[in-house]
């Protein structure tokens, strides 16, 4: 089925505002670098895009739940950086961070008896959407780092210029994130009989890595208990290997056009960076640019939704977003605030559901819950991001609607970022381990505290 008419082009973008875009110095080589991304290979095909569609259409009709989480924004310096080993960093923090990944799927799976979508903020997410456009450096006042794929994260104002050029990088730095990712998911690393060997050491000696172990043992033995059943659990190919889908927001409109390929089979655009993109609460205006790209490719699509958007609006941007209501098409991530969700999210819910447009709901527990702790750190308090969480399930069951889903930032890293959780992190020790390029993420510890949390909260009438 098609999205949009056939006026629709991958450049059409270009005709509406553009918001959150990097300033180009060098037009010459913008052109140069759109023209050679359009000639390097996809770095997923339409096919697997398709079957993300299939799969969140059983999350929309309640029979599935989406677990999409990672990096508030991938770093370039991952893939120059070495171990203490020699072991390359970048294989070594991807690897980590899927461990949490699976880790966190199979506790909602086991705990809540529900298939697990698997989405992971990565092979992609090297740029982020700004609040200012200059931040203060060791100098003075500077342009705001907006990502690497744009420009160096370095606090001076030669490094803070746009380089085209990036886009290349990241291109080739997601080939191979996405490499790697298919080696783990699909060699073995993924296999359920595994499941002990994700437990990170700095996870386990906590006490959520010690739930976390009787659960993998409870795993084990069900195993157990189905091969003594005559099962071959060999021959199950669901249990030694896991899909792990690739996503980011697809802010920058020259890359997301850049990438975008017609469908062999189908004719049907679409954009080729990852499976899912999402249209973040600062691009997402009716007549902008960023809607006018994203309605025309077919992949999945996620669009988030804060508690300023009204439930016209939000009907709107659906009808416009999936205008042949397929199942699956359109996810809408709520970014309300601890504070605001019990207010702003319900009339959105209603408005969506009696509209008849099939989405998926999901819960981004992060975005509106930053604040500036007293150490001068941007930070977000492991409570806040529960009680949006429990207000997300809350309004959703009053609506009658399908709580489908959670939008996570984490890392797999032992950070020290995000304050509270089961360890209870106190402001003196945002310093220990601060090192997120932009927005403070869960650490392992949090990130499986919470997976627990959320299965019990599934589990509730």
């Amino acid at each position: 089925m098609a999205v949009v008419d056939s006026t629709w082009t991958p450049s059409s973008w270009r005709e509406r505002e553009a918001l959150q875009q990097p300033e180009w110095p060098d037009l010459a080589r913008l052109d140069e670098v759109r023209r050679t991304l359009h000639a390097l290979p996809p770095l997923v095909f339409a096919g697997e895009a398709r079957q993300v569609q299939a799969s969140l259409a059983q999350v929309a009709a309640g029979r599935a739940f989406l677990l999409q989480a990672g990096d508030c924004a991938e770093s370039f310096h991952d893939f120059t950086r070495l171990t203490d080993t020699g072991a390359a960093w970048s294989a070594v923090s991807i690897r980590e961070r899927l461990k949490i990944l699976l880790q966190m799927a199979a506790v909602l799976t086991y705990g809540a008896a529900l298939p697990v979508l698997k989405v992971g903020r990565i092979a992609g997410q090297f740029t982020k959407p700004r609040s200012a456009s200059t931040e203060m450096g060791p100098d003075g006042e500077i342009p705001v780092f907006r990502g690497h794929m744009i420009h160096d994260d370095a606090p001076f104002a030669a490094a803070r210029v746009p380089e085209p050029g990036r886009m290349l990088d990241g291109y080739h730095f997601a080939t191979a994130t996405l490499n790697l990712v298919r080696a783990f998911t699909k060699g073995g690393f993924a296999d359920l009989t595994q499941v002990h060997q994700w437990n990170q050491s700095f996870v386990a000696s906590s006490p959520m890595g010690q739930r976390y172990e009787v659960l993998a043992g409870e795993i084990e033995r069900a195993l157990g208990f189905m091969a003594a059943c005559g099962i071959d659990l060999a021959a199950t190919p669901q249990l030694h290997q896991v899909d792990v889908w690739t996503s980011h927001e697809g802010i920058l409109l020259d890359y997301e056009e850049g990438l975008t390929r017609r469908d062999s089979i189908t004719g049907d655009w679409y954009d080729c960076s990852a499976h899912i993109l999402w249209i973040g609460e600062r691009t997402r205006a009716l007549d902008g640019a960023h809607i006018e790209f994203f309605s025309g490719v077919h992949n999945p699509i996620g669009l988030k939704l804060g508690p300023k958007a009204s439930p016209e609006e939000a009907v709107e941007l659906c009808a416009r977003l999936n205008p042949d209501r397929i199942p699956g098409r359109l996810t809408l991530i709520a970014r309300m605030g601890a504070e605001q969700v019990d207010d702003a999210l319900p009339p959105l819910l209603r408005a969506v559901r009696d509209s008849k447009i099939p989405v998926v709901w999901a819960c981004d527990p992060m975005h509106g819950n930053g604040f500036t702790s007293s150490t001068g750190r941007k930070t977000r308090h492991f409570d806040a991001i529960m009680s949006e969480i429990e207000g997300f399930f809350r309004a959703c069951r009053a609506e009658r609607v399908w709580p489908g889903g959670i939008h996570l930032e984490y890392t797999g890293e032992n950070v020290t970022e995000c304050l509270g959780g089961s360890e209870e992190l106190v402001e003196n020790q945002l310093d220990d381990r601060y090192e997120t390029l932009c927005d403070p993420r869960l650490n392992g510890r949090q990130s499986l505290d919470l997976a627990f949390r959320l299965a019990e909260l599934m589990r509730r009438p």
